[in-house]
């Protein structure tokens, strides 16, 4: 029955055999079945030699690694980089490193990214600003960051605990609600854009093994009607995903060979006898949105002489996102099976067409139909080894919930302990896609690498990174920021050390920057840098680089304080209007940056400062005067301002900040002599209000 035309699924804001028989055999033995049952050699694939590198390609149903040995992707979804947000969500309270070692503790061994088309176009044209929305206190790696450099600071961690990722291109837009728009074209972006896209991807990332599949469009749908839709058919029409996936598929293919190319399903298809222009609903079989892939057998995808690339990935929910027809009257694991998984993209894997790779699936466990439906689907995922990226790591996805709680740093245990049966274990340890990583990292308890999963062992690692290069600095009085290219490694480089005159002072350091601070000014120090491999093997030193620090009290000049007042200097009260500017080129957390409003009391009595609005809100900031031991020329008190948190990206402002000061006694002040005041009805530079930055002097001018 097809779903009725006014009804739409309702989205986020985005051969069988024992279980535990399938869950029990070793790596070795899979392929020793597999090449039995196609008449080859049972033992060729076993003996194969350890892969250096961990693409992989299909077989059959199967996914192979560059041995021959078969797989199991078994993942989860991380949304954000799709959004207008353009980075992962959470990232306001997570940390990134925390979030991606539990995941890979947790037995996920491939993430599927969601990305819109827009920003991987902006990516392309290197339209980069720094990202916002991320917490630094609680993400301090990333500070001035770029969404770009955030993603790929991301791949290495993935690459430092074992994990593989998949690029999925999930709306046209950078748009929280993107993924509702049927088809992968949109007003500016064009079919040709989206492929160009791809195509940037693939060389981007054409040698890096983290990154081994790209998934070309997430849930392309609509009904027959709708305009735009997506169908499949044998034409080369603009809204026929099956051509517009072998044309992407082709193109990146044609740069990266070794990459998986996931084409998911549409969501409607013509039944036996009728065609794409029928106007009777009746006509047409109807699925999930990207979850029909009837049209496969009808109309394959042919990716030329890299059809060993290609994999079909539908999509599948339960009766809490949408009360589809065949979650009516009596139904179970058999009917879901014969009536719906079957006919619509189950056959792919029975018949030996396609691996199959599940993309999204899941919800929340309601003890009703819901978990019934996830039950079952679960027990076929598990039976049949049906590759699958669980819906979803986020506990912001409305219809589905996720497998964090809404604090974003714990875990739903009950739905992980749901979920854990369909990862791919061995021995009670779970298995990494990575040949010389553990799933979890060099030292990880709970995983071990696929090479160890398959009973073979590499050779010992003995080859030392390269030494780091291009080593930068900038300097404060009291802080060096140190800045370095990338090492490389013949396996993969796992963190740097830097050290100060030939002694450590930073191990463990996972990025390619270091700040240095506590230091005397005016002083001369020589850094190096030294990288580290996952065996232990060190780098030589990086080319020395030296540094002499700043004079005390001279700003950086990494911040501006703008001013406006024009106000009455001789009145009860003293209103400075601020802006604080970040003039330099990184992130600035403003948990670090002090304002002082230098001025005089005119008599004895105390002062009292209070906010009447910010755009910051006046709740993040923290006003407080201090009365100077010995009055200076102009002042002999300042009004002190310290922010609560947030974060200011380069040439951003922190918008107005309205102050306001009066005296215990109500009394008057004479602003006319105090060395921060100043008359203005636009907001310009004030050089004698101070800025410091985590305590240099950025900006300003003290009183004498």
């Amino acid at each position: 029955m097809p779903v009725p035309p006014t009804v739409r699924p309702r989205r986020r804001s985005p051969l069988r055999a024992a279980a535990a028989a399938l869950l029990g055999l070793t790596m070795a033995a899979v392929p020793a079945v597999t090449a039995a049952a196609s008449g080859g050699d049972p033992g060729t694939a076993a003996a194969a030699a350890v892969p250096q590198e961990d693409w992989l390609h299909t077989e059959g149903n199967q996914i192979v690694d560059e041995a021959g040995r078969p797989v199991w992707l078994t993942g989860t979804n991380w949304f954000g980089f799709n959004t207008s947000e353009r980075v992962f969500h959470g990232l306001w309270t997570a940390n990134i490193e925390t979030v991606t070692r539990q995941m890979a503790e947790r037995g996920i061994n491939i993430v599927r990214v969601p990305v819109s088309t827009q920003l991987l176009l902006e990516w392309r044209a290197g339209d980069l600003p720094p990202a916002t929305g991320i917490n630094l206190s609680a993400n301090p790696e990333l500070e001035g960051m770029t969404t770009l450099e955030i993603f790929e600071y991301w791949l290495d961690l993935c690459e430092q605990y074992g994990l593989k990722v998949m690029l999925d291109a999930h709306s046209p837009d950078a748009d929280n609600t993107g993924h509702i728009y049927p088809v992968w074209w949109k007003g500016s972006i064009t079919p040709e854009l989206f492929y160009q896209s791809w195509e940037w991807a693939a060389e981007r990332y054409k040698d890096n093994d983290t990154v081994v599949a790209m998934d070309i469009e997430n849930e392309p749908h609509g009904q027959f009607d709708d305009s735009p839709r997506a169908k499949w058919d044998g034409s080369e029409d603009v809204d026929n995903f099956k051509h517009a996936c072998e044309t992407a598929g082709r193109r990146i293919l044609d740069i990266n060979p070794k990459v998986l190319i996931l084409c998911e399903g549409i969501e409607t298809y013509p039944k036996d006898g009728k065609s794409w222009d029928s106007e009777d609903p009746k006509a047409f079989h109807n699925n999930w949105w990207g979850g029909n892939l009837r049209g496969v057998r009808d109309h394959p995808v042919d990716l030329g002489e890299h059809q060993d690339q290609l994999l079909y990935s539908p999509h599948d929910y339960g009766p809490l996102v949408h009360l589809q027809p065949w979650f009516e009257g009596e139904w179970n694991r058999e009917t879901l099976e014969a009536d719906v998984w079957d006919p619509n993209w189950l056959y792919l894997h029975k018949e030996n067409t396609s691996p199959l790779l599940i993309g999204e699936w899941g919800g929340f466990l309601d003890g009703g139909p819901n978990q019934k439906w996830m039950t079952a689907l679960r027990s076929l995922i598990t039976e049949e080894r049906l590759h699958h990226t669980f819906w979803v790591l986020n506990p912001n996805s409305g219809d589905t919930g996720g497998l964090l709680n809404s604090d974003w740093t714990t875990w739903d245990e009950e739905k992980y302990e749901f979920l854990k049966p369909a990862l791919w274990q061995q021995d009670g340890k779970f298995v990494s896609l990575d040949h010389q990583v553990p799933l979890g990292g060099a030292d990880s308890t709970t995983g071990i690498s696929l090479a160890e999963a398959s009973g073979e062992q590499p050779g010992p690692d003995t080859e030392a990174p390269t030494a780091p290069g291009g080593l930068a600095a900038q300097a404060t009085a009291s802080r060096v920021s140190l800045s370095w290219r990338p090492a490389t490694d013949n396996v993969r480089v796992v963190d740097y050390s830097v050290h100060r005159d030939g002694v450590e002072v930073a191990s463990g350091v996972r990025g390619t920057s270091f700040t240095d601070g506590g230091l005397d000014a005016e002083t001369e120090y020589v850094y190096t840098v030294r990288a580290r491999d996952a065996a232990g093997n060190v780098s030589a030193a990086s080319a020395p680089l030296t540094v002499t620090t700043g004079a005390p009290g001279v700003p950086s000049g990494d911040l501006t304080v703008l001013h406006r007042n024009s106000d009455d200097p001789r009145d009860n009260a003293i209103r400075p209007h601020l802006k604080v500017v970040n003039s330099g080129d990184r992130q600035i957390d403003l948990a670090d940056v002090t304002v002082r409003y230098w001025f005089t009391r005119d008599g004895g009595s105390s002062v009292g400062a209070w906010c009447d609005w910010a755009v910051v809100g006046c709740s993040g900031l923290e006003l407080r005067v201090v009365e100077l031991d010995i009055p200076v020329d102009g002042a002999d008190a300042y009004l002190e301002v310290g922010f609560t948190g947030g974060g200011l990206a380069p040439g951003a402002d922190t918008g107005d900040i309205q102050l306001r000061m009066s005296k215990a006694d109500w009394s008057a002040f004479d602003e006319t002599d105090d060395h921060s005041h100043a008359t203005s009805a636009s907001y310009t530079e004030a050089p004698a209000i101070t800025a410091s930055l985590a305590g240099d002097a950025a900006w300003g001018a003290e009183p004498h």
